[in-house]
């Protein structure tokens, strides 16, 4: 076994050792966005402005990895302040009432080189979901980690199935996270 691991490729499991470590997500050097499409064309794109986690990374064993992450849903921006105001209020957050969105992982599989999928349970309206995203390691830079994730989120399960069919059920993540190693 020990000759079978001296002749491995010093691929991606060197870059996840040497990427190993707790990070902190840097609200600042971040972004959390989102879409909604609608028939027809068109639909709802925004970001939520405030939002923190951190996320572990075990280079030896990537299943192990942990991500957490929280999420204020009050502080969504999608540029029209009707938008924003129907978004926070009582048909789809119910910020007001309810706690803040979170995140955290199940299951980490490791999908590529650079790539991993995110199995977890995702809080929102203080109901627990499975949901998946995929995660995409963008960047290393001395202290700093960036990775982009994507996923889909069904609103229906939640209890925000407000306006469909005309606006979808589903919610397109496309997000940029880049944590600090602390």
């Amino acid at each position: 076994m020990a000759v079978m691991l001296t002749v491995l490729p010093a691929s991606a499991d060197l870059l996840l050792e040497q990427a190993a470590g707790r990070y902190v997500i840097e609200p600042g050097r971040s972004t959390l966005g989102f879409s909604v499409s609608q028939v027809g064309g068109g639909g709802i794109r925004g970001v939520f402005k405030s939002f923190g986690g951190s996320f572990i990374i075990d280079g030896r064993d990537i299943s192990r990895s942990k991500v957490e992450l929280t999420v204020d849903p009050a502080s969504v921006d999608t540029g029209a302040e009707r938008v924003d105001a129907f978004i926070r209020g009582k048909a789809v957050f119910d910020a007001e009432r309810r706690p803040p969105v979170t995140f955290r992982t199940t299951k980490v599989t490791r999908t590529g080189d650079e790539t991993a999928h995110l199995d977890g349970i995702l809080n929102a309206r203080g109901i627990d979901k499975p949901a998946s995203f995929d995660i995409r390691l963008v960047e290393r830079n001395g202290s700093r980690i960036t990775f982009q994730v994507k996923g889909t989120v069904r609103r229906a399960p939640y209890d925000m199935q407000i306006g469909y069919p005309i606006y979808s059920n589903k919610v397109e993540f496309d997000m940029v996270f880049t944590g600090r190693r602390r």
